[in-house]
């Protein structure tokens, strides 16, 4: 009996076994279309970034730049060489000519070296750019045949109805100028914007020392009328002891120092070191935050000694006032000293104002007074930077990456404040550590990231001015 069921138990299985067998189903997946080459488009998505960093516009405004400098070179040469036909007495003067005009053709020749080493850089640039955009256009035409669904016609179909539209509201509703700031006594109307960074240069320390400011001297001594300064924080990006010069704009560019340095101390930091980035030119004498202290030094280029200012009690310094951006700020900008066609001015905060700007007038003589002081209602650290153009006191705010904002400005002669002014910077490097107006060609002079910047204001004539 239990060899007979064994026996079936078996033949069962068996049978079981050979029924899953046969009834087994296998599935074959052909493919109908081409497989995607990722990896094409991988390489496409490289070549275009590539694309995008040779085309930079900072590279472009860098030429300009150069042009710029030799623009305003040449005409002096030009002066010189006349002056010395004129008066040459065949001795002394003439010999003294020839070797400030030797010194002439020396730079313009360095300008023209850079200018052209540039410009074979540009065009070598341009080609092989051309023929990446080339190529790129025909992979992305080949890469188009995978879009089986037409997503790609339908978005490119899509941008060119947005960019009709937008053309068509342009046309029913013109785009407003940007808000007018207050009357000011300014010679030259209103400010109304600002234009393209007209220089764009690393000067001779290209990526190095993030924190400075350079400018001009809006009244300068007799024969520096052409120079332009600047202030360089060698130490931890927040200290500096002396202060730089160069004879032209083409030297500026190019990173040629003449006359060089003129030193305020040995070292820093100590005592009258200079203290962060925002500094100004005047009268033939540098005014700066005292090291350590909440007080203004003048440092006077001729006497090469230094006085300084006492700010009122309460005065934030030594990084406790500084100005900021939602993500940083920007270390030991307490005090900003600005200058305009009336002189010099200081803009801080104070404890009793709980952090709101205070701007100050500085009276000229050593050492410089304090004098009338306005109260504002703008808090410092919503603010990246200040500025005074034509007795006007003007705030910036950052925004993104390639663009500031002129937000804010305030009239001393009014108290009128305004924060609808509308007046957008396009920048070449994320952040501007100082900002100085120059009333002797109207531009606005930037240090971003170590490298110069400046930008023509715009004035909206006045009716009596042709």
């Amino acid at each position: 009996m239990k060899l007979y069921v064994i026996v079936t138990l078996c033949v069962l299985f068996t049978i079981t076994q050979q029924i899953s067998l046969s009834e087994k189903c296998v599935c074959e997946f052909a493919q109908s279309g081409k497989t995607f080459p990722h990896d094409k488009l991988e390489r496409v998505q490289d070549a275009a970034s590539d694309c995008n960093s040779n085309l930079m516009p900072q590279k472009t405004i860098e030429l300009e730049s150069l042009l710029l400098g030799l623009d305003r070179r040449l005409p002096v040469l030009e002066k010189d060489v006349s002056m010395l036909e004129k008066e040459d007495d065949g001795e002394l003067y003439g010999v003294l000519s020839l070797y400030v005009i030797e010194n002439e053709m020396t730079e313009i020749k360095e300008l023209i070296d850079k200018l052209n080493s540039t410009s074979l850089e540009q065009e070598h640039v341009t080609a092989t750019t051309t023929q990446q955009l080339q190529d790129l256009r025909e992979e992305m035409q080949e890469l188009e045949t995978f879009d089986t669904m037409q997503v790609v016609k339908r978005q490119q179909a899509n941008q060119r109805l947005k960019r009709d539209l937008e053309q068509c509201k342009n046309g029913l509703h013109p785009t407003h100028q940007p808000t007018k700031p207050p009357h000011g006594t300014c010679p030259y109307g209103q400010f109304l914007n600002i234009s393209e960074p007209r220089v764009y240069t690393a000067g001779e320390y290209p990526g190095s020392y993030k924190y400075g400011a350079w400018g001009r001297d809006p009244k300068p001594e007799a024969g520096k009328e052409s120079w332009y300064w600047r202030v360089i924080l060698t130490s931890s990006n927040r200290y500096a002891h002396y202060v730089r010069f160069y004879s032209t704009l083409s030297s500026l560019i190019i990173g040629v120092s003449i006359p060089g340095n003129v030193k305020i101390h040995p070292s820093n930091p100590t005592t009258n070191t200079i203290q962060g980035p925002n500094n100004v030119l005047y009268g033939g004498a540098l005014y700066y935050n005292c090291y350590n202290k909440d007080a203004v030094c003048r440092f006077s280029l001729t006497s090469k000694t230094v006085t300084t200012l006492d700010l009122p009690k309460g005065t934030r310094y030594n990084a406790k006032g500084n100005f900021c951006n939602l993500d940083e700020c920007y270390q030991c900008t307490d005090l900003d000293l600005a200058t305009d066609e009336s002189g010099v001015w200081v803009v801080y905060t104070t404890t009793q104002d709980f952090g709101n700007l205070v701007l100050s007038k500085l009276e000229e003589g050593e050492p410089p007074v304090l004098g009338k002081t306005w109260r504002t209602s703008v808090y410092k650290q919503a603010v990246t930077n200040t500025f005074m153009a034509c007795g006007i006191l003007y705030a910036t705010r950052y925004v993104n990456q390639e663009v500031e904002e002129i937000f804010y400005s305030f009239n001393p002669v009014t108290g009128q404040e305004r924060f609808n002014i509308g007046i957008f910077m396009k920048k070449l490097a994320p952040n501007i550590q100082a900002l100085n107006y120059s009333p002797v060609d109207q531009m606005l002079h930037a240090y971003c990231d170590s490298y110069m910047v400046s930008y023509k204001v715009q004035f909206e004539l006045l009716d009596n001015q042709s």
